[in-house]
């Protein structure tokens, strides 16, 4: 008994911040998301009515809430595997005996991960401008016309994924060398005694090593970028034409910009919610597949 009061003592400051900062919230939010407050009712808590599901019902109809959540779906699809691969790379590279400067490449690969998103995503609009950016004017040098990477449609959201990959894949490499590290280096020996070669032994021994490490990268990768806000709010302001507006920037529009809280609950929540629904089918998956 004394030991487990100890024990809930000594984890009671953490609980408290969890439910005052989280808990508490998430409650408020969620009755906001059956409510019609808004502006009138940040006013007069009189005007405040209870409206049930229509929010939602709303949001369903609604076709620029389909519009983000497909921007969202792309920026998710496209963008996890693409920064798995990269961090995954770089962490095979700097954990390999012949790499040199190890340190300094750590230091280079994450330095990006602890830099303010604002700050770079306004240094990558002018490195991508049409007319100044410094990319179109390499592309012009050996002859291909200037690229309008912001601007159009069906270039900006191309764009804005490899900022998010060039930015964040330092965080994961540094989980993936962890796990590299973990490896023993007994199972390579024997992998190169049987006749494996470089790319065999990352197949069927580095990969299903990392089994764990890649779920935990995967679950982390995929919540942040369903997140996705900072980098098109800098970059495109949500355009051209809605292109690189999600589900978050729609929230922050609803609740901010037109100050209807209740409808921005509600697209809070059926965020969360398939945030939810993916996490726990890759869970599942995972488990099927024998990775824990």
């Amino acid at each position: 008994m004394t030991r487990s009061l100890a024990g809930w003592t000594f984890a009671a400051p953490a609980l408290l911040v969890i439910v005052l900062f989280f808990f508490l919230p998430v409650v408020a939010a969620l009755g906001l998301s059956v409510t019609d407050f808004d502006i009138y009712a940040l006013a007069d808590i009189d005007n405040l009515r209870f409206i049930a599901f229509d929010n939602y019902i709303g949001l369903l109809h609604n076709p620029l809430f389909w519009k983000t959540l497909g921007n969202t779906l792309y920026f998710v699809i496209v963008g996890v595997p693409l920064s798995i691969a990269v961090s995954l790379g770089a962490a095979v590279l700097l954990h390999s005996k012949l790499g040199r400067f190890k340190g300094f490449f750590r230091t280079a690969f994450f330095a990006p991960v602890v830099t303010t998103v604002v700050a770079v995503a306004v240094i990558w609009r002018y490195l991508f401008h049409t007319r100044y950016g410094l990319v179109n004017w390499g592309l012009s040098s050996i002859g291909i016309e200037p690229v309008d990477w912001l601007g159009d449609p069906h270039w900006a959201m191309p764009t804005i994924i490899l900022f998010a990959v060039w930015k964040n894949f330092g965080y994961n490499m540094i989980i993936f060398l962890a796990g590299l590290q973990s490896i023993p280096e007994d199972l390579y020996e024997a992998a190169r005694i049987d006749g494996a070669g470089a790319w065999r032994q990352f197949r069927h021994v580095t990969l299903p090593m990392l089994g764990p490490v890649l779920l935990l990268v995967g679950i982390l990768t995929m919540s942040g970028y369903f997140q996705l806000f900072a980098e098109p709010y800098v970059m495109t302001q949500g355009g051209p034409l809605e292109s690189t507006k999600s589900v978050l920037y729609l929230m922050y529009d609803e609740g901010f910009k037109w100050w209807n809280l209740g409808n921005a609950s509600a697209v809070a929540f059926l965020l969360f919610v398939l945030m939810v629904a993916v996490t726990s089918g890759l869970l599942w998956f995972a488990r099927r597949k024998g990775v824990e």
